[in-house]
């Protein structure tokens, strides 16, 4: 079936003019070993009696590295038996020994739930004592406790590791006591303030188990990213073992990146990737190919699949039997696994989600995967694109670019695309602000020892909470004083932990529909805002900030909304200043302030600007990092920018900055809202022209530091982009669409002169 989709469309003319290259990955065979002769015989017996009669190579390679006591990172694509790496040694070991404990972590509560599934069929399949019980949030508080008393397998996530676990170690003495072995999988999804957050949650961790008598090992799993070894070293602060000769099986694999046609070749405007998506999803579908759609954000995601649905939407043939569903962040617990279910068997053919599906989730037998725009990162690219196929099967993929710079730049350069994967995580456990909140967490869980070691700054970190009263010295230790226990208050994954839940009251009901931390909830559902969630329109009655609720009610409206956000920047303290080619690189502390100002109203299908409304919140304030381009007098791009016009010069900088911003991504393992940008004419702290490039975190997260160390690169790429772009005056794809009636200027020429002079190039 989906080899004659694959031949059709390939004969499609008015698809075909769209592709800008077409990669096809051949099949490849395995490469196998046998089973360890010390594996116990009943797990041999299970696993070949669900058709696995020898392992892959890495599996064996993983299993021998377990064995001989190593920490092990196993890097292989999706779909290549990654779970069995870590579950054949550590079953292994639990039938051995009755006491022994393993603690499982996952970064979703949906990948926890995949993986309790898999465990369960094997465990119940010879009445394994091993007893596996899942302990996030949604978990009963009946089922906690028998969790801590007789859980041999704990399969949790970061957060509630950090905020659950962790606070209540006395409680967890037994577990915590025969904890032998510490699974993480999905590494590469720990970087950035995540993976900073994660890498102090796990010092928190091993300081308690020491304390217990334990010294857990460490297996990881991490989709291909290019410092898979160093990411897991400083994640564990402990030597790894790297597995990544991958010996699975694959099945052909058509990888396609598609530009959307021009709608207007004067302007450059292409087609909307959300029309675009939508639109190739329902050819796929309508032929009975299983379709994931990704998308890099809610509203797309929400937009895209109520688009599939209205389009097949019939009474009398039952949609033509084709059930479509959105799956993003927010749902209620309940909805997210309906929709799960679903997935696994085969009742719901089309799933169009963020990126809360990229993640080895066993979704059933997709033939085919649409990325509504680039992720972010090759890696992503990959993961999303190995959703399809995972059994071995030929599979289809789909890039379709947006007209964002990033997207252009990837969709025209295959070589970049399918070559070496350039993209390192970065983290950096040490940023002052996460370090400084997990060790007053370490500090409640366990009394400090002013020598004890978590971190570089440890030492003037303690000290200044002794200063602020938070915690006291007595004895030679340091002791937690105050009465609440401060993990609660930090969140893993948000610059808050504040969490607004979402209250349909429609007809009085007045039932909890969804939640969204407090930044999203300022930008997404504000007062008058459209709220779409699972199809159903709501538009915001109130947003009440204060008490954490926001009220909707169920619309008909024939527009969605998206807000204008304002944001202003201010200097706190300049650490380093690099003199570049051609101009000066600043690095430092800043203060960004953000204001959600107005509103646009945006007609459904059409995407016209239909209107505009007012938002009146009070701003966000966030204290970050900052990469910094100076065009200082004296300085090629100084120069350079002293002879652009007076009244161009405000315009030109604004779309270098967002040039400079969005090619940076690919150079950087981060999605684009990781990064943000400001630019000033006369900057009252540099008293020249400049660029900000700032960590859209508090604190930090180490992404400047990598523009600064990767500067070189990243501006080759933006001139690159925008010369190799065939728009005449600015386009999308560039610099944005010229928005003077006539063109009296060609700002797009001038960018290009002012990068050449600026590169000497």
């Amino acid at each position: 079936m989906l080899s004659d989709l694959i031949k059709t469309i390939k004969d499609d003319r008015d698809f075909k003019r769209n592709i800008t290259h077409w990669e096809t990955i051949a099949a490849r065979e395995g490469s196998y070993a046998d089973f360890p002769d010390d594996v116990e015989p009943v797990l041999k017996e299970i696993y070949t009696g669900r058709g696995i009669e020898q392992l892959y190579s890495h599996q064996r390679e993983c299993w021998d590295n377990v064995t001989a006591g190593k920490n092990t990172v196993v890097v292989t694509p999706t779909a290549s038996g990654k779970t069995l790496c870590y579950n054949l040694p550590v079953l292994n070991d639990l039938l051995k020994n009755p006491e022994a404990r393993a603690l499982y972590l996952f970064p979703t509560k949906a990948l926890s739930q995949d993986q309790q599934s898999e465990l369960n069929e094997v465990i119940d399949t010879a009445c394994l004592p091993v007893k596996t019980v899942t302990y996030d949030g949604d978990t009963p508080a009946s089922i906690r406790v028998a969790a801590r008393d007789g859980g041999r397998i704990i399969i949790t996530n970061p957060d509630m590791l950090h905020t659950g676990i962790m606070p209540n170690h006395p409680k967890w003495i037994k577990f915590l006591s025969n904890v032998k072995y510490i699974v993480i999988d999905e590494v590469h999804i720990y970087r950035g303030v995540f993976g900073s957050h994660v890498t102090n949650v796990i010092r928190r961790l091993r300081r308690i188990c020491r304390f217990y008598g334990s010294d857990p090992q460490f297996i990881c799993c991490s989709a291909t990213i290019g410092n898979p070894k160093e990411l897991a070293e400083n994640i564990l602060e402990a030597p790894v073992s790297l597995v990544d000769n991958n010996g699975a099986p694959s099945g052909e694999k058509h990888f396609v990146l598609y530009n959307p046609p021009l709608v207007d070749p004067v302007q450059g405007i292409r087609r909307g990737v959300v029309l675009e998506s939508q639109n190739l999803a329902l050819k796929f579908l309508r032929r009975g190919i299983k379709t994931i759609v990704f998308c890099r954000s809610r509203i797309r995601t929400e937009l895209i699949s109520s688009y599939i649905n209205k389009r097949l939407s019939n009474i009398f043939t039952d949609n033509s039997r084709i059930r479509v569903e959105a799956y993003r962040g927010g749902y209620l617990p309940s909805e997210r696994r309906q929709i799960e279910r679903g997935m696994r068997d085969g009742s719901i053919q089309g799933i169009v989600s963020t990126n809360a599906l990229e993640l080895g989730i066993d979704i059933g037998g997709l033939d085919a995967s649409i990325m509504a725009g680039f992720p972010g990162s090759i890696s992503s690219s990959w993961q999303q694109a190995g959703r399809a196929g995972r059994r071995a099967t030929s599979s289809l993929s789909v890039l379709i670019a947006s007209a964002s710079p990033v997207d252009q730049f990837v969709i025209e350069n295959p070589g970049y695309f399918f070559g070496k994967n350039p993209e390192s995580a970065l983290i950096d456990p040490d940023n002052i602000y996460i370090a400084l909140d997990h060790l007053r967490c370490a500090v409640f869980e366990l009394p400090f020892a002013p020598d004890e070691d978590f971190g570089r700054q440890s030492k003037e970190l303690l000290m200044y909470l002794e200063e602020e009263g938070v915690i006291r010295l007595t004895g030679g230790k340091y002791y937690w004083s105050e009465r609440g226990y401060p993990a609660e208050s930090i969140s893993l994954r948000s610059a808050t932990s504040e969490n607004v839940v979402i209250i349909d009251e429609t007809g009085g009901k007045n039932i909890v529909i969804g939640e969204m931390d407090r930044p999203s909830a300022k930008e997404m559902i504000y007062d008058k805002a459209v709220y779409i969630h699972r199809g159903e329109q709501y538009q915001v009655r109130k947003l009440d900030i204060d008490n954490k609720k926001c009220y909707v009610a169920q619309s008909n409206l024939n527009y969605y909304t998206d807000a204008v956000v304002k944001t202003d920047i201010k200097v706190l303290e300049e650490d380093k200043r690099t003199e570049l080619s051609g101009c000066a690189l600043a690095e430092g502390d800043v203060l960004v302030r953000k204001q959600v100002a107005k509103f646009k109203k945006i007609k459904y299908m059409s995407h016209e600007n239909v209107g505009f409304g007012e938002i009146f919140l009070p701003e966000e304030e966030m204290h970050t990092r900052s990469a910094v381009f100076i065009f200082s007098e004296g300085s090629k791009a100084g120069a350079s920018f002293d002879r652009i016009p007076d009244e161009l010069k405000e315009h030109v900088i604004g779309r270098i900055g967002s040039l400079i911003k969005n090619v940076c991504p690919v150079f950087l393992l981060c999605d684009s809202h990781d990064l943000g940008v400001a630019e000033r004419l006369r900057d009252p702290h540099f008293d020249e022209p400049c660029i900000y490039i700032y960590d859209n975190y508090p604190g930090g997260t180490g992404l400047s530091e990598g523009i600064a160390s990767k500067s070189d690169k990243i501006l080759m790429a933006a001139y690159e982009r925008i010369t190799n772009c065939s728009c005449e005056f600015g386009c999308p794809s560039c610099i944005g669409p010229d928005d003077e009636e006539p063109v009296t200027h060609n700002k797009k020429s001038r960018i290009i002169t002012f990068f050449q002079e600026w590169l000497g190039r």
